[in-house]
């Protein structure tokens, strides 16, 4: 089944950054995306909805690994409407090529693997394995922008 199709059937509130603006020139000076040939660099992507940040905190304090987990998954629907604002569909996805995550924690937490596997599996349920499984580095950090708990860089290859 095609991913834009598989994800309006799963019901997934993909944002539209083409209506809306890309969230990220709040956070400082860059572009949403960078396309050379079949790879596209996304810019970071957070847990937010709109305006609203949806998990503020640190991991192994004030939130959960469930918690950062969702918020991993959000952030997910934040990259997949990265992709759409980038080449018009999820279907144009011949692969992620990884992602770089980051999890604000505290130094003794050590599930920041956990929480970035919200959005893997988000990547995962609407690509398949084949093209929804990338390669993967996660990194406890001390803080990120306005208290996110988690942000991503993706690289996808896409078709022409």
């Amino acid at each position: 089944m095609q991913p834009e199709r598989l994800a309006l059937e799963m019901g997934l509130d993909i944002p539209d950054f083409d209506r809306i603006g890309y969230y990220g020139a709040d956070y400082g000076t860059m572009k949403p995306f960078h396309r050379i040939g079949s790879l596209l660099f996304l810019s970071g992507h957070v847990a937010q909805i709109g305006t609203q940040i949806t998990h503020k905190g640190r991991l192994g304090g004030t939130l959960t690994t469930e918690q950062g987990y969702a918020a991993a998954r959000q952030t997910g629907l934040n990259v997949l409407g990265g992709i759409r604002q980038a080449v018009g569909s999820l279907d144009k996805v011949k692969s992620i090529v990884r992602t770089l995550n980051f999890v604000v924690c505290t130094p003794d937490y050590e599930e920041v693997h956990m929480v970035s596997s919200g959005l893997s599996d988000l990547l995962v349920e609407v690509f398949g394995r084949e093209r929804g499984l990338g390669g993967r580095a996660t990194i406890g950090v001390q803080a990120l922008a306005n208290g996110v708990c988690f942000e991503t860089w993706a690289t996808v290859e896409v078709a022409d």
